[in-house]
């Protein structure tokens, strides 16, 4: 269980570094970071699934495909899906939205627990209830405030809400469905990559830039991997609250590179992270019930022995 922590936990981390890193990648507009990280990705993304020997998820689903040609219609929806997250999550930081985008990424969970309930007849515990009505008092004031919720944090609540439930409809939600998703997008990045002005490919191989491009594809790949392996290792409650810690490193790496919250804001962002709050509470609490009951029934195993003992004396007595 260590292992799995420590590889959340460097997950998490690789995500904040990378809000960093976008300040190194001002040479390119957000469509072009887009370009290069996908292309830049994918070799390391490879080479990941197979070391880690996910490479056969490719083919079983082309294998589908050709049985059923209609599942390439979502497939083309998650990759459009997942394209949007992926451009959008360095866009943000280099665009002083991080910290909208981080918001995104607080409330997604909430979404997800709504989508539980509404499509999968899931029952919302107490806590849960009292989460979701603290986000919705949160969303409420931004929606008040301004008349609308920023459209960076809808897109990656909703945006990315869509594509795991569409993902788990379509059964790619694996590492051969990201892969896929990748592949996909690949003709876009190669046009948006093209579009850059500042000189030719030979340009960015003979300068620097293929330094800050290469590391751009390695920390994604070390921030998927670490992720995808973390969620084999841990059980799924605990495994879900140390996802909470990738918003919140995002929230203070977009602080930390200029961004700030308004006194306005926080009445948007203290309910949302109460809520967000209460579910890792929730999930603290849950945990800690299943060791009790882990406990006792180690206890009552280690007591056996002696009530038999006590029982067979007993029975010797009576007879």
């Amino acid at each position: 269980m260590l292992k799995g922590i420590l590889l959340s936990v460097l997950a998490s981390s690789v995500f904040g570094i990378l809000y960093f890193y976008s300040q190194l990648l001002h040479a390119f507009d957000g469509s072009q970071v887009f370009g290069w990280r996908v292309i830049s990705f994918l070799p390391f993304l490879t080479l990941f699934m197979w070391l880690s020997r996910d490479l056969h998820y490719i083919s079983e689903i082309f294998q589908r495909i050709l049985k059923q040609p209609q599942l390439i219609l979502g497939v083309i929806g998650t990759a459009i899906l997942g394209g949007f997250q992926l451009w959008l999550f360095l866009w943000g930081p280099m665009h002083g939205r991080g910290m909208q985008v981080s918001l995104g990424y607080f409330l997604l969970p909430l979404v997800l627990v709504l989508i539980g309930a509404l499509f999968y007849k899931e029952k919302l515990s107490k806590f849960q209830k009292i989460a979701v009505a603290c986000a919705i008092l949160g969303v409420g004031h931004e929606i008040w405030k301004v008349g609308s919720i920023a459209w960076e944090t809808a897109l990656v609540a909703f945006g990315y809400s869509a594509y795991f439930f569409l993902r788990k409809i379509i059964k790619t939600d694996h590492l051969g469905g990201f892969w896929l998703d990748n592949i996909l997008a690949l003709p876009i990045a190669i046009y948006f990559v093209s579009t850059w002005q500042g000189g030719s490919l030979g340009t960015i191989l003979s300068s620097h830039l293929i330094f800050i491009i290469t590391g751009l594809g390695i920390l994604s790949a070390i921030g998927l991997g670490s992720y995808i392996l973390a969620s084999r290792y841990l059980p799924m409650v605990l495994f879900g609250l140390l996802s909470y810690l990738e918003p919140v490193l995002l929230a203070l790496a977009s602080l930390m590179i200029g961004e700030k919250i308004s006194g306005a804001e926080l009445f948007t962002y203290i309910p949302i992270w109460c809520a967000v709050a209460i579910l890792v509470f929730e999930g603290v609490y849950h945990i800690y019930k299943q060791q009790r009951r882990h406990e006792d029934l180690l206890l009552k195993v280690e007591k056996l022995p002696k009530r038999l003992k006590r029982a067979r004396k007993q029975q010797d007595k009576a007879s």
